[in-house]
């Protein structure tokens, strides 16, 4: 869906950036794996992947913000 893409480049440029995904992923609790998928927009087999809510959750936790935040911020 264009949302899961826009909430993924979101995160990709903003969030992201230039870190690697293992900094990234220990920075906000989650696993490398998710990093990757979110950067590429796409899980390991290839399929678009889709973010879930308690992974957007614990970044946001992260990151001190709530979610509802995070939508305004990205205009979702």
């Amino acid at each position: 869906s264009s949302y899961n893409q826009k909430i993924c480049a979101f995160i990709t440029k903003e969030w992201i950036g230039e870190k690697s995904n293992r900094s990234f992923a220990i920075d906000h609790n989650i696993d490398e794996s998710t990093v990757r998928n979110i950067r590429q927009s796409r899980n390991k087999n290839g399929k678009e992947y889709f973010i879930p809510l308690k992974t957007l959750v614990k970044m946001c936790d992260a990151r001190s913000i709530k979610l509802s935040e995070f939508f305004k911020e990205i205009d979702l």
